[in-house]
Order: structure tokens, then C-alpha cells, then sequence
């Protein structure tokens, strides 16, 4: 099996999460936090090291393309806002685009333009190589199955065809 990595944020992370894993080609998603000021941090701490809330997911570029999962990412954020999300204030809410080969960058960027096309406002969501990710708690993980009824900003339900 083809596998690749792309870390996103966007807002909280249980949603994204949530979404994402049920994409098909999606091998496997966790959730964590991303590119504070040092390479590890918690729940609790977030706030204070700058980290932003992330899902790491991998998936087989046979069966799903970076530019489909960015599609999908944009879908469900709105890219003009920073440091939110739905009811989630704070820049650990802050979306985001974390990448670890720097073959997806021009990839990256053909999707953000294309996103920048739709809005009046600029696009503040960040494009970075990835600096750390560290794993968040195990309660977090795979939230809105273990609590169905969690708080989500995103439609689960909506699943466009891309």
C-alpha cells in the first residue's frame, strides 16, 4: 500500500477528525497538537505553547489525491478567519496546513489559490512544513465515536463528491 502523511487544522480537532476519517482513502487519522513554541505540549497547556489543534492524517495517494483532501479540508472550515473555528476562539483554533514532503507544496499552494478565488477577504490559514506533532490525549482520540452527542462545528453529514 502507497502511503502519505499531511497534517490540518481546523478549529477543533474532534470534527476534523471525525470527517476525515471517514473519507475514503483515509488510512488512518489521530489527533494532536502541532508547531507550538516546543516540540510537546497538552490539553491543558495548549494555550500556553502556541500549539495548534491538528489531525494528522494518512492515506494512500492511489485511492485518494492530496488535492481531493485539501478540497474537502476547505469545505468544511472557513479559511478567512483566524484563531477560529465555529464556536472555538483561541489560536490553538487557528487552521492550518502542515506538510512533511515538499513535493505536496506546489500542491498546496494550486489549492489555496483556488480557495483565495472564492472569498473577498485574504486566506489566513497557515502553510508550513511541519515543525513537531505530538499526540494528544487518548480520551481524544476518535472523540465523536466514543461521545456521539460531542460538540462539532462540522457537518459530518456533508460529504461532497470531490
Amino acid at each position: 500500500m502507497n502511503k502519505k502523511v499531511i497534517y490540518l487544522a481546523g478549529g477543533c480537532f474532534w470534527g476534523v477528525e471525525a470527517y476525515f476519517s471517514e473519507i475514503p482513502g483515509v488510512i488512518s487519522t489521530r489527533v494532536g497538537y502541532a508547531n507550538g513554541i516546543c516540540p510537546t505540549t497538552t490539553y491543558e497547556k495548549i494555550k500556553e505553547t502556541g500549539h495548534a489543534e491538528c489531525v494528522k492524517i494518512e492515506y494512500d495517494p492511489d485511492k485518494v489525491s492530496l488535492k481531493t483532501l485539501l478540497k474537502y479540508y476547505f469545505y468544511i472550515i472557513d479559511p478567512t478567519i483566524l484563531n477560529r473555528q465555529g464556536n472555538d476562539i483561541g489560536v490553538q483554533y487557528r487552521t492550518g496546513i502542515y506538510y512533511v514532503d515538499e513535493e505536496d507544496l506546489p500542491v498546496i499552494k494550486e489549492e489555496m489559490e483556488n480557495e483565495q478565488k472564492k472569498y473577498d477577504k485574504p486566506i489566513v490559514t497557515e502553510v508550513k512544513p511541519l515543525e513537531h506533532f505530538c499526540e494528544a490525549e487518548e480520551y481524544h482520540q476518535e472523540y465523536l465515536k466514543k461521545n456521539p452527542n460531542g460538540y462539532c462545528h462540522v457537518n459530518l453529514a456533508d460529504k461532497p463528491k470531490f
